[in-house]
């Protein structure tokens, strides 16, 4: 890419990597172009090559990255995922295997808001990942993928589109802390997608940090599959398979346990027999166990001393699954007709899936792709298809598009690569129409891949433009933020006349909330307005009288009707009981129009009226004042004096909501139900000592059940909900919600 005086523009974080000319001093201005000040922006820049282009606002100060290599052979790739709680140091323990393999000259520090992967201001200010990361690195002859994931359970959707792009997780537990019940659901989400598993025990050198310990209460929590691969001794490890004879136990434990899920079904009986088996065996093998995802090898890692970071590299190389043995997910064509399975194959044919979209402000929009068939080359064509996402505000889309660069993700910084071959990950700029969850193919073959599950969003927040000159703003910037995130549900509601965005908890909606305000929108929020209907409470008769004259056509229309609740979810119905004409039959229609009109706009403030049949059994009219309105105007003051008489009950939209919990909150949670005027529908057992209950509950009671669910089961509680009927609200609440 290069960058000429005709072209420039206020291009943050890019890094000249070709040396500066004599009396330019390169540095960090606050234009983000290292050496340039502003005033010398407008005119002064020659041509310069610049091969990294940044997706990110951040600064980081923690050395220029070295280049990025494009992979040939999928074998030669390793896509890793690093997953576990907020705070177990996932983001440092990367940014201490970039510093290792010279990817950056020093690691950042999450403290200080450096770190490669941590380049989100929200990430900086909270301290914490909020999105998705990838920091590749070279070990030897094989690229490793980095994938870098928040722990926080508001921000499970980056997980599931980094296991989508991953072919083995790298679970991150911190030797002090040990295993909280956060922990086991992100295990948990890790075995609902079979993915192949091995733990690190980070932050060892803390001075209450006990690896045995650790270890034990992995094995609890997680099963009798994870076995230690290295134990350590003081500042140092013992690799059990080529020195653990001081430790007999433990290395018997780990043979035995990659022996079990061998190919080699004498392996067993030879071992049980006392024959010795070699090391290049079992490291073959110790491969097999772990994309079997039934073995589990743990190793301890210190960020800060740099110990265990070339076994874990080692490890990662030698004992993860390349791209080879990940099964593809099934595709089909665009219609939906199945399609064969196709493999990792660089000569194969296109199949590349979006797992990330970044909208930056000055690069525009950032598709991180997984390639798991064929390869991409730049300056060709793709066809991008997205389906299944309507219902999330994505509405199906196809498009050919042309790819002009393909570059190497390294946190916020893109590196310029020459192709992504099957099985590698990559980043396309400027495909307008691809979100994530996306398929790109080839033009001439359109493909759709099998979609991963989506998290759904339960924290509603209503937003509102300070100005009337923040409208444009805040709808392209919720435009842009939609496109990106498929945990975020945009709602325009029609009976609330409320912007609503659906969130996964407090801490997504605040990314949210700060993302919108950085893009220029200055916004409020607003409580949640819960879209009520009306009912007759019983049946009457309304009388409308609409008769004007001042000189003229005048109006004249008068109807006698009859009005009578129905059972919840009927709807409305209109019943002509005329006899002998006093209503024009040109006119019935009018009456109904007029009453269905009144229905829509309501009787008392805006609620719309619901369950009811209308007959209209009398009238008059005139022979020349009579008119289409005049008879709309009357239908629509008989059914006002008809509530006036039978008065209208409340109606309250009540959901059927499925809660997942652990079973030593069940009767917190049901008592909680029970103040919330929930209606328990039955109890039933699941998997691993867990329980469903199924309710309903009035939506009013569930607007920020996602937080408050979170904090009755210490955050291992789940739910879902769809709506399910509007009911009568209680006397008591409805006087509060007339307020």
């Amino acid at each position: 890419m290069t960058v000429n005086r005709r072209s420039a523009r206020c291009v943050t974080g890019v890094t000249i990597t070709r040396p500066a000319p004599p009396g330019v001093v390169v540095g960090a201005h606050p234009t983000g172009l290292p050496g340039l000040s502003r005033s010398s922006f407008g005119c002064e820049i020659e041509h310069y090559d610049l091969t990294e282009v940044a997706m990110g606002s951040k600064h980081s100060d923690n050395g220029s990255p070295a280049g990025a290599v494009a992979v040939d052979d999928p074998a030669k790739v390793r896509n890793v995922v690093l997953v576990g709680p907020s705070g177990s140091g996932k983001t440092t323990l990367t940014e201490a295997l970039l510093a290792s393999t010279g990817v950056l000259s020093r690691a950042g520090s999450v403290v200080e808001g450096t770190t490669v992967c941590d380049h989100d201001p929200a990430a900086v200010r909270q301290q914490r990942s909020v999105g998705l990361a990838v920091a590749p690195v070279q070990h030897g002859d094989v690229k490793i993928n980095l994938i870098d994931t928040p722990g926080y359970v508001d921000f499970v959707g980056e997980l599931r589109a980094g296991l989508r792009a991953a072919d083995a997780a790298l679970f991150v537990v911190n030797a002090f802390e040990g295993v909280d019940a956060a922990t086991i659901a992100l295990w948990e989400e890790c075995a609902s997608v079979g993915m192949p598993r091995a733990v690190v025990i980070t932050r060892t050198d803390h001075h209450r940090a006990n690896f045995g310990n650790a270890v034990v209460e992995c094995q609890a929590a997680f099963g009798a599959g994870v076995v230690p691969l290295y134990l350590q001794e003081g500042d140092a490890l013992v690799g059990l398979l080529t020195s653990g004879e001081n430790h007999p136990d433990e290395r018997a434990a780990l043979i035995e346990g990659i022996i079990a899920e061998s190919e080699d079904e004498t392996l067993m009986d030879r071992y049980l027999a006392g024959e010795e088996i070699d090391q290049d065996t079992l490291i073959a093998d110790l491969e097999t166990a772990v994309a079997r995802g039934a073995f589990h090898p743990v190793m301890p890692v210190c960020a800060a001393t740099g110990m265990g970071l070339t076994e874990l590299l080692d490890g990662i190389t030698r004992a993860f699954p390349s791209p080879l043995e990940h099964e593809i997910p099934s595709v089909t064509s665009v219609d939906g007709i199945p399609q064969p399975r196709v493999s990792v194959d660089p000569d194969g044919p296109l199949v590349a899936e979006v797992v990330r979209t970044a909208v930056d402000s000055y690069v525009g929009r950032v598709s991180l792709v997984r390639v798991f068939s064929g390869t991409l080359r730049p300056e060709r064509p793709v066809h991008v298809s997205g389906h299944g996402m309507a219902d999330r505000g994505h509405e199906d889309h196809d498009a050919d598009e042309r790819v002009a660069h393909i570059y190497s993700p390294l946190g916020s910084s893109l590196r310029e690569v020459p192709y992504c071959v099957a099985g590698d990950l990559c980043a396309l700029t400027k495909l307008t129409t691809a979100e994530t969850g996306d398929t790109v193919s080839a033009p001439d073959q359109p493909l759709l891949m099998a979609p991963w599950d989506m998290p759904e969003p339960l924290l509603p927040i209503a937003v509102v433009p300070r100005t009337r000159s923040d409208e444009d703003n805040l709808a392209r910037n919720l435009n842009r933020l939609v496109a990106s995130d498929p945990t975020l549900r945009l709602d325009r509601n029609a009976e609330t006349h409320q912007m609503v965005l659906w969130c996964m908890g407090e801490a997504h909606a605040d990314v949210v909330l700060a993302r919108l305000r950085a893009g220029g929108a200055e916004i409020d929020t607003e409580p949640v307005r819960v879209p009520f209907r009306e009912t007759f409470a019983g049946p009457a008769k309304g009388h409308g009288r609409h008769v004007k004259q001042s000189g003229g056509h005048g109006q004249y229309a008068v109807c006698d009707i009859m009005v009578e609740p129905l059972p919840r979810g009927s709807g409305f119905e209109f019943v002509d009981k005329i006899v002998g004409g006093s209503v024009p039959n040109q006119f019935i229609p009018s009456v109904e129009k007029g009453v269905r009109a009144q229905l829509a706009r309501g009787l008392h403030d805006g609620t719309p009226v619901v369950d009811v049949r209308v007959t209209l059994v009398d009238g008059k009219a005139h022979s020349v004042d009579s008119s289409d309105a005049a008879f709309q105007t009357a239908g629509s003051l008989a059914l006002k004096e008809a509530a006036a008489v039978a008065g209208t009950r409340l109606l309250e939209p009540v959901d059927e909501v499925a809660i997942r919990l652990p079973d030593e909150h069940l009767g917190t949670v049901l008592g909680d139900l029970s103040g919330r005027r929930g209606r328990v529908l039955g109890t039933e057992a699941d998997e691993g000592g867990r329980t469903v209950i199924r309710a309903e509950v009035p939506s009013a009671e569930l607007l920020r059940y996602a937080i408050e669910l979170r904090s009755l089961t210490s955050g291992t509680g789940t739910f879902t909900r769809r709506f399910c009927r509007h009911d009568p609200v209680p006397d008591a609440v409805a006087a509060r919600s007339r307020v």
